[in-house]
């Protein structure tokens, strides 16, 4: 035991009054994050200067930067704390990469086609389980599978065609089908935003963008998921723009999903916006009971057939499931699914009070909170108006009730901390930091904080 405190108490140490070692930094980041984002984004992060409570980080690029910092920089900040304590904020410079990677990338500009076909068949293969014939019609959805047949049946009729709506509903089942009935008589071209940005990004570095356009511009159905990734990304904008217009020239089907309708598209040009709408927008729906009550009985066939298990749930039980589940199918199915495993485990039929004990934390837990609807929450509880909470007025009354909606953010939506601090008029990532460090402690300590916290969780909870 005593062992094991003086071991300890070295840690310590070295965390707070030795300099880190950023090879032992780089190693935590790729068993966290993976190989793929390590070798990808990661790598390329280089320690410049090191202070007590913050570290300035070199990137390649600015698209590195803004990429980090959108998507990875809460885990990055979270891993370099656990190595010293009392860091509490990340910044970067931007720098050249060095003569040696320049080199490299000369030896390797014959194989600069390849390597982009490669790296796109690797990643965006067509699945062959997302086809029409799985997919589960509905009210909610049968004008977006109906105008997805067509697209098959006639290229070009409907172009673009654009689905839309929240996530899990079926949007990129859809692309996917459209994709697999195309691809043998057509150069199908089926890519995540994400991923066409990475390479965008990667053929910027190695001076490739005459290859990179003729890739992308040469398929004769283009299919592109989540066109909301481009948002506040004006060079990639700039680059999807005439990607999309020469598709169109040539007369190549272009099919697009996002989560809104292209007019409501955040920090997107004008004029993509207007290319995007220009075609036939469809919106996929939240599933009504009927339909999810058809998708539940579907997935236990699925379960019976793969399994070879008889799966017994009552009608009660799945009219009970699909009533209480109100967000997406995808979370529908992760319900049905941890119903099935109490079931299977217990070799039991279930009942209506079974179900209500296993998922009563799932349930209370599955209601949909946004930033906006957390910040007029806030804004009522401490009865003051919404655009005095968002405005730059630093006075105590206006303030905490601010930081209070940051924290919230953060602890109760999937946003990063860069889209929470541009929610909260355009304030930086460090403003949200500083928030939630804040009520963090005040909440600890603060008994007043502490029921205030609880009383706003319940009313959004509850909501």
């Amino acid at each position: 035991m005593e062992k094991n405190k003086t071991k300890a108490h070295s840690v310590y140490v070295s965390e707070e009054e030795k300099t880190l070692n950023w090879e032992e930094i780089q190693s935590s980041f790729q068993k966290t994050f993976g190989s793929e984002i390590y070798n990808s984004w990661l790598q390329k992060l280089t320690l410049i200067k090191e202070f007590n409570d913050y570290l300035i980080l070199g990137v390649p690029t600015r698209f590195f930067r803004d990429w980090i910092v959108s998507r990875y920089l809460d885990k990055i900040l979270e891993q370099v704390k656990s190595f010293k304590l009392s860091l509490n904020r990340i910044e970067f410079k931007i720098i050249e990469e060095n003569k040696q990677n320049q080199e490299i990338i000369k030896y390797n500009e014959l194989n600069k086609v390849t390597e982009i076909k490669d790296s796109i068949l690797n990643y965006n293969r067509l699945n062959p389980k997302l086809n029409f014939d799985n997919f589960i019609q509905g009210k909610s959805n049968d004008i977006a599978l109906s105008y997805s047949k067509k697209v098959c049946e006639d290229i070009s009729r409907y172009n673009p065609l654009y689905l839309c709506g929240g996530v899990g509903l079926g949007k990129t089942h859809l692309l996917n089908a459209i994709g697999l009935e195309l691809q043998d008589n057509n150069n199908v071209m089926f890519i995540s935003a994400e991923r066409f940005m990475y390479h965008f990004i990667k053929s910027i570095k190695k001076n490739d963008m005459v290859n990179f356009k003729d890739f992308f511009r040469k398929s004769s159905v283009f299919i592109i998921d989540d066109i909301q990734f481009i948002s506040g990304k004006d060079s990639l904008q700039e680059e999807f723009f005439h990607t999309f217009n020469s598709l169109m020239d040539k007369g190549s089907q272009i099919i697009i999903s996002s989560d809104r309708t292209p007019m409501k598209l955040d920090r997107v040009q004008d004029r993509i916006k207007s290319r995007l709408a220009g075609g036939l927008v469809v919106d996929i729906e939240t599933p009504d009971l009927e339909l999810k009550i058809k998708i539940i009985r579907k997935k236990l066939e699925e379960i019976q057939s793969q399994f070879k298990e008889n799966i017994q749930l009552s009608d009660e039980v799945i009219n009970y499931v699909a009533n209480e589940s109100k967000t997406n199918i995808r979370e529908l199915i992760g319900i049905l699914n941890r119903v099935v495993a109490f079931s299977r485990v217990n070799n039991k039929e279930l009942s209506i009070n079974d179900c209500k004990n296993i998922l009563k934390d799932v349930f209370s837990q599955i209601r949909v909170i946004t930033v906006d609807k957390i910040q007029n929450v806030v804004s009522n509880y401490f009865n003051i108006s919404l655009s005095e909470m968002l405005s730059q007025r630093r006075s105590r009354p206006l303030a905490r009730p601010r930081q209070v909606a940051m924290y919230l953010a953060k602890k109760m939506t999937s946003r990063s901390l860069p889209e929470i601090g541009r929610r909260f008029a355009n304030r930086d990532h460090t403003t949200v930091i500083h928030a939630v460090k804040t009520i963090t402690r005040l909440s600890e300590q603060d008994d007043e904080m502490k029921k205030n916290l609880n009383q706003i969780k319940s009313i959004l909870l509850d909501q």
